[in-house]
């Protein structure tokens, strides 16, 4: 497993980043567990462009702490596009923040299912004046451990492509 110290330089280009064009950012997160916005606080200088990340592990959290819906979670399930959505769409309704990321999934060792199995992770990004991104990863049973981090990298990557986006937030 790649140590979560390499992943620091790209936090530090978020930050950089996101702290020249005025951005502010907020996480939603359930597989992991506030791993996104413990490691971009990491960052000295960190608080001008980190507003908040919600760590909504249970249903009940997501529900309310971000506005998703009931019939979501019944319909689609906590580890769905949907849910993605609805969690990054109201972690953006509930800060301050130009863009907020959202991850949910699967990071085992169980919980998963046919249709649904260990190492599914959904993403979404929210921003202002954008509609939001969804991407669906299937990382594959490589451990609980390897799989949220895969997560966090995928995360700061979608952060940092929405950051660097040619089209205004």
């Amino acid at each position: 497993m790649t140590p979560w110290i390499d992943l620091l330089p790209k936090a530090e280009s978020i930050i950089a980043d996101a702290r020249r064009k005025g951005l502010i950012i907020a996480t939603a997160e359930s597989c992991t567990g506030g791993l996104i916005a413990g490691l971009l606080t990491e960052v000295p200088g960190s608080s001008a462009v980190i507003d908040r990340g919600f760590v909504t592990y249970s249903n009940e959290a997501k529900q309310e702490m971000l506005g998703v819906p009931f019939e979501t979670l019944e319909a689609v399930g906590a580890v769905s596009r949907e849910t993605a959505i609805a969690m990054a769409d109201g972690a953006l309704k509930n800060s301050r923040a130009d863009l907020a990321v959202s991850v949910t999934g699967i990071a085992g060792p169980g919980g998963g299912s046919v249709q649904k199995p260990v190492g599914t992770v959904h993403f979404a990004l929210a921003a202002k004046n954008r509609k939001t991104e969804h991407l669906a990863t299937q990382f594959g049973d490589l451990g609980r451990d390897e799989v949220r981090l895969q997560a966090v990298v995928k995360a700061l990557e979608l952060i940092s492509n929405s950051i660097n986006s040619p089209s205004e937030i």
